[in-house]
This record gives structure tokens, C-alpha cells and sequence, in this order.
């Protein structure tokens, strides 16, 4: 007798990596065209908060790139719309944890990370990228 084959179907779609160029394309500009925001690098499509998100609206300007800087400050400032947590206090660093884990995390599907998580400017692989840091991460899958 054969073994019997059992294939796991797909939760999702598939993720994506994203460069800043491709990130760029949905920011909220298009209609028709999805609405994704990236925090701590994790890219979230917002489209269905397309009235804080989309355009005029009042958190456009965080759309279409890596925020994670204005998030954690609550900064819509252009100096503070990057993925640079350079100096950031306490406050802010927990802040950004709380928001990206009550909000983004727990509102809005996932459908990709920034190039820039996983690899570093050169090209060569982020040393300090942790699977287990991801959202879809789960230990069993791995054995």
C-alpha cells in the first residue's frame, strides 16, 4: 500500500518582499489599487482603513513606505516617515511595540516585509533577521 500523501493547503497568499521602490506603488493614490503600510519592516495592507489611509486622508502620509519611526513618535513629519529607530526613547520603542501589536498586527492582513529586514544595503543577508520575530512564524511548521 502507498503511503497516503497529505498536502497543507495555503492559509494565506503567499508573502512578499518588498523594495522601497515596489513599496512606494501603494500609497493609497490609485483607486482600485490596495493600500499597504510597512511597520518594523512587516508590510500590512491597510485598504480596508482606506479612510485614514487612503488619499487625503489623515495617515497618508504613512502609507507607501516604512513608517515605523513616525509611528513609534505619532509623527506624520516627512523626517520621521523611515524604518530609522536610531534614537528613539523607551517610551517611543514601547509605543511602537504596543501599536504594532494591538493595531497593525491585529487589524490588518500581512503581505509582505521590506527587502530591508531580511537583507542589509550590500545585498548580503540580515544577520539579525529572527524567523521566530515574524508574525506567521510558528516552531512546528519548521519539523
Amino acid at each position: 500500500a502507498e503511503p497516503e500523501l497529505r498536502f497543507r493547503p495555503a492559509a494565506e497568499a503567499p508573502v512578499r518582499l518588498f523594495t522601497e521602490p515596489e513599496l512606494a506603488r501603494y500609497d493609497g493614490q490609485q483607486e482600485g489599487q490596495p493600500i499597504y503600510l510597512a511597520v518594523k519592516g512587516v508590510v500590512f495592507d491597510v485598504t480596508s482603513g482606506k479612510e485614514f489611509y487612503g488619499k487625503g486622508a489623515p495617515y497618508n502620509a504613512l502609507v507607501g513606505k516604512d513608517s515605523t519611526r513616525g509611528v513609534a513618535k505619532m509623527s506624520l513629519d516627512p523626517a520621521d516617515l523611515t524604518h530609522d529607530t536610531t534614537g528613539l526613547t523607551e517610551e517611543e520603542l514601547k509605543s511602537l511595540d504596543d501599536i504594532f501589536n494591538n493595531v497593525y498586527k491585529a487589524k490588518y492582513p500581512i503581505v509582505g516585509y521590506t527587502s530591508r529586514r531580511i537583507l542589509n544595503e550590500d545585498g548580503s543577508p540580515n544577520l539579525d533577521f529572527k524567523p521566530e520575530d515574524q508574525p506567521h512564524f510558528n516552531i512546528k511548521d519548521e519539523f
